[in-house]
């Protein structure tokens, strides 16, 4: 059996390939976790540059919602949680992140790409945040920090799918470049990644990344727990599949 998470080190990179091409790569609660231990271990051994990118036609379909039916609300709530840690540690990681995104980037999937300090994908990406349709809110402050609030008010008031060329102009993606050439950009990535010292880069992050872990797991936990989870989420499904 395939891993669902490829993990390969080379050198000062760390490559993190997401493996479900059949589900577009969606999050299941074993590949979220696999993440999560795989970006501490990475920062943990001094790894200069993380490389996320997705296996198959999609970069990330967001949360797998294949079982939903079967597992409890406490569950449901657990697995969007932890969905929300592995943003976090992304986002603050003292190290450097590179997302390359292609075809598909929705939900957590988008949130995946906005939580990196380096943003990149293929001319037909797209993307799109539904969580507010059913009520969750999951990278909502992250999203504004990134691309400001008029744009990300844009984006999710709407449920709007963004094309690549449109993710570019309000600074979701920091380019778009071909997958041919996505090696030339991780070489130039990699290649700036060594330029400041440890100490230097964790200690310019802390000053340019808003600290508001807190704030954002609470504003989550308060969504998920308002009444009727399962059913919001079935009810935007039944929706978007009647649209």
């Amino acid at each position: 059996m395939e891993k669902e998470l490829i993990i390969k080190q080379e050198g000062d990179l760390t490559r993190l390939t997401l493996n479900r091409p059949e589900t577009r790569n969606a999050l299941n609660a074993t590949l979220v976790e696999e993440l999560i231990s795989a970006v501490d271990e990475a920062v943990c051994e001094g790894s200069k540059l993380l490389v996320l990118s997705g296996n198959g036609k999609s970069f990330c379909a967001g949360f797998d919602l294949s079982d939903i039916k079967a597992i409890s609300e406490a569950e449901l709530i657990r697995r969007l949680i932890r969905i929300e840690i592995l943003l976090q540690k992304i986002h603050h990681a003292p190290v450097a992140i590179l997302a390359m995104a292609h075809g598909a980037a929705f939900g957590a999937g988008a949130d995946l790409v906005v939580a990196c300090g380096y943003r990149i994908a293929s001319p037909n990406t797209r993307f799109r945040m539904p969580g507010l349709g059913f009520g969750v809110v999951l990278g909502t402050r992250r999203l504004a920090n990134t691309v400001g609030s008029g744009a990300a008010r844009e984006v999710l008031e709407g449920l709007k799918t963004i094309e690549a060329p449109h993710a570019l102009k309000i600074n979701l993606l920091t380019a778009i470049v071909d997958k041919s050439d996505w090696e030339t950009v991780v070489d130039d990535e990699l290649h700036m990644a060594m330029i400041l010292s440890p100490s230097a880069k964790e200690t310019m992050l802390r000053e340019i990344i808003e600290d508001t872990r807190d704030r954002d797991l609470a504003v989550l936990v308060r969504s998920l727990t308002a009444p009727g989870l399962k059913a919001r989420i079935a009810e935007f499904v039944q929706g978007e599949k009647g649209n």
